[in-house]
């Protein structure tokens, strides 16, 4: 008896290539010829048009030129000849109704090819556009024919093949019109594309710079509604192509607007007000009447344009409020402001609006799940939580409610933190406060610090806007030129602390030279660093220092410095620039030559045990040769980020998280550092350009350290 047909997936094997010049021959076995079992009906699953599945009626696809059709053949094995040893060919047929009502049939045998693998039929080119074409195909072993696809169950294959490109589409819109300037920052508007071809089921567009997308109408040939969010200012151009069922491309339309910038915010109090003030006024809406426990004239963060902020006492009276609602909290809306927590033990609220017993959305800041807090913005049931709220830190706060998207997101110092949360917003009709949240017993969850600079929007704050609302601006602090001194110091260029000189440490000045009108001349190679002179250190005592801190290295801060060694092969790790405490550096940059790096060195406490990060750049010791090497430090406390530069540039190896800042009360120390409690680490050769800002450089900026002039901080 014939054994049993097997799973035929198991008999796939490497197909046989054959050029149309190729014949193959195989001689049947007697026990082939004896017992041989016709191939097995082609199965519809296994066939394609064009790479597209076999289907038939609407389902049917629709191609740009004439399709190579595929099927995969099987024989089953007989009782000594295995089936993947048996061989195959396929025999198709096509056919369709011409023009005139007659029917046109093509047919094609295939190359034999092992059992269980495809044959195919590249079609004629004579095949008509815009006609139905059915095919079917069976399989043959020399011996015996399968059943067509089409019978015992089976079905036909179909496809149209079209030969024509839509018509180029059309693009309107009444939020956007056309060469206008009426889009704008944050706000969506919309698009309807359309195409006079009714065979369109795709349209694909792009806006400048973006990656391209794709709309599909209900129906084939209808509109399409494309939505869009501008984020920044400037001309803009939609290019949109349709395509049809066949995947042809039309030609691309641009559709050219221009979007200006976002609308201001709705309700605006910089609480900069006067002290003694029993309101707050308002730059835009109604002015906040201010509790008891409200202290206007506090401190206001450095490097924004705020002068003054509002000191709330974390009490019942400590709040402010409009009496009115600021935003529909059902709609898209963003609020935020500068604060600084003077407690964060707590659920504390920057801002909230009165929904019916509790609170229609609240910023602000409450315990993490590690009991830590974190920066929270709740609204309709999410809550988005992120970044690291510290007593007596300056940090902008921002929450924003898309109800295009239903998203809830967080912005900490102009940066996204957390994940964007889905929400579901009720209407909260009530007051808008500052500084407390309705509870179903009162008002709770009091702020506790300064309040400045609130704002709320009633459209999407775009990303670039967040960051500029979070940004703080690095100011000069200090610039030594170190090109001369007077009683022992070096003076600051704008009137600052002066770099106080100690034995060992000297100005260098250039040596002038008759060479320009003396031929005989030798000209000196041993010319300053930057300018007309430099410092020169000893490397046993010699160092320069501040009376004071320069930078306060528990906020933002930057310091660059030009530096050259003395030696190629220094013999003990040699700091260049250093600011601490009595018995610490809050931070150290020195050059270790057993690594053949600068390192930048912060610390978490004024302690000579204290737990140390470190980041470097590799770099080689010049040897008192060459111009120098350009370092830069930065301290960003927006992200709790150092870095460090060489020659205006950083890397990966030289960045760091660190949450450890401290407030240094020691002075700027050039050419030594603390080592286990004690001044050491004594460089031996020249420093230059020394810099100090407060706030945190940019790449763009630090670039411009280090040349002898004051840098473009922008």
């Amino acid at each position: 008896m014939p054994r049993s047909r097997r799973t035929w997936s198991r008999l796939r094997r490497a197909a046989v290539v054959c050029s149309a010049t190729l014949t193959v021959v195989a001689a049947p076995s007697a026990a082939l010829a004896a017992d041989n079992l016709p191939p097995l009906r082609p199965l519809v699953q296994d066939l394609k048009t064009g790479g597209q599945a076999c289907a038939t009626g609407a389902e049917r696809p629709y191609v740009s030129e004439s399709p190579r059709v595929t099927a995969v053949l099987y024989d089953p094995e007989s009782d000594d000849q295995p089936a993947e040893g048996n061989f195959v060919q396929g025999e198709f047929e096509a056919w369709w109704t011409d023009a005139d009502g007659a029917e046109q049939r093509r047919t094609h045998t295939s190359y034999m090819l092992p059992s269980g693998t495809s044959a195919y039929w590249q079609l004629p080119d004579d095949v008509p556009p815009n006609t139905v074409v059915s095919w079917r195909v069976r399989a043959n072993d020399g011996k015996a024919a399968s059943a067509w696809s089409s019978e015992d169950g089976g079905s036909v294959c179909e496809f149209v093949y079209d030969d024509e490109s839509p018509v180029k589409p059309t693009v309107s819109s009444t939020d956007f019109p056309e060469d206008s300037r009426t889009a704008r920052v944050g706000e969506y508007g919309s698009f309807t594309v359309d195409s006079a071809s009714d065979d369109v089921v795709k349209y694909r567009y792009s806006y400048i710079g973006s990656t391209y997308e794709t709309a599909s109408p209900e129906e084939p040939g209808g509109p399409v509604s494309i939505r869009f969010l501008p984020v920044d200012t400037g001309p803009e151009t939609l290019s949109v192509q349709a395509i049809d069922r066949s995947g042809r491309i039309s030609g691309t339309v641009d559709y050219r607007f221009y979007v200006a910038a976002g609308r201001g915010s709705v309700a605006h109090w910089n609480l900069a007000d006067p002290a003694g003030t029993t309101s707050a006024a308002a730059e835009t809406g109604p002015a906040a009447r201010a509790g008891t426990g409200v202290t206007f004239g506090a401190a206001a963060p450095s490097g924004t344009a705020l002068t003054s902020t509002a000191s709330l006492d974390g009490t019942g009276h400590g709040f402010l409020s409009p009496g009115a609602a600021a935003t529909d909290t059902r709609r898209t809306f963003a609020v935020g402001g500068w604060v600084r927590p003077a407690a964060t033990d707590a659920v504390r609220t920057v801002a909230s609006q009165d929904a019916d017993g509790a609170p229609g959305f609240t910023l602000g800041l409450r315990p993490g799940s590690d009991s830590a807090p974190v920066w929270s913005f709740r609204i309709g049931g999410a809550q988005v939580t992120g970044g690291t709220p510290e007593t007596g830190e300056w940090a902008h706060v921002l929450g924003l409610y898309d109800a295009e998207t239903g998203l809830a997101t967080l912005y900490v110092n102009g940066h996204e933190v957390g994940t964007p949360q889905k929400a579901a917003p009720v209407e909260a009709a009530g007051a808008f406060q500052i500084g407390r949240a309705r509870g179903a017993a009162g008002y709770r969850d009091r702020w506790q610090g300064e309040v400045g600079d609130v704002r709320v929007y009633d459209r999407v704050v775009v990303p670039a806007e967040a960051a500029e609302l979070g940004a703080r601006t690095a100011r000069l602090a200090g610039h030594w030129s170190l090109e001369s001194a007077a009683d022992g110091a070096s003076p600051e260029l704008n009137g600052g602390a002066p770099l106080q000189l100690s034995d060992g440490a000297t100005i260098r000045r250039a040596v002038e030279d008759d060479c320009a009108v003396n031929p005989d001349c030798v000209p000196s190679t041993d010319h300053p660093l930057v300018g007309d002179g430099d410092l020169t250190l000893d490397g046993t005592t010699g160092h320069a220092a501040t009376d004071r801190p320069v930078v306060d290295t528990g906020d933002s801060f930057t310091i660059g410095v030009v530096v050259r060694l003395a030696d190629s092969d220094p013999e003990h790790p040699m700091t260049v620039l250093s600011q601490g405490g009595e018995h610490a550096d809050a931070f150290k940059v020195r050059y270790v030559p057993t690594q053949h790096e600068w390192q930048l060195v912060v610390t978490g406490a004024d302690d000579s045990g204290a737990a140390e990060t470190v980041v470097a750049r590799t770099a080689v010791a010049d040897g008192g040769e060459g111009q120098g090497q350009r370092l830069a430090v930065v301290y960003d406390d927006a992200t709790d980020q150092i870095k460090l530069y060489l020659d205006g540039y950083t890397s990966d190896e030289a960045t760091a998280t660190f949450h450890g800042a401290w407030h240094s009360d020691g002075g700027l120390q050039v050419g030594r550092g603390h080592v286990d409690g004690a001044w050491g680490e004594y460089l031996r050769g020249s420093v230059d350009e020394v810099h100090a800002f407060s706030g945190a450089l940019n790449q763009s900026d630090i670039l411009g350290l280090g040349f002898g002039t004051e840098p473009c901080v922008c």
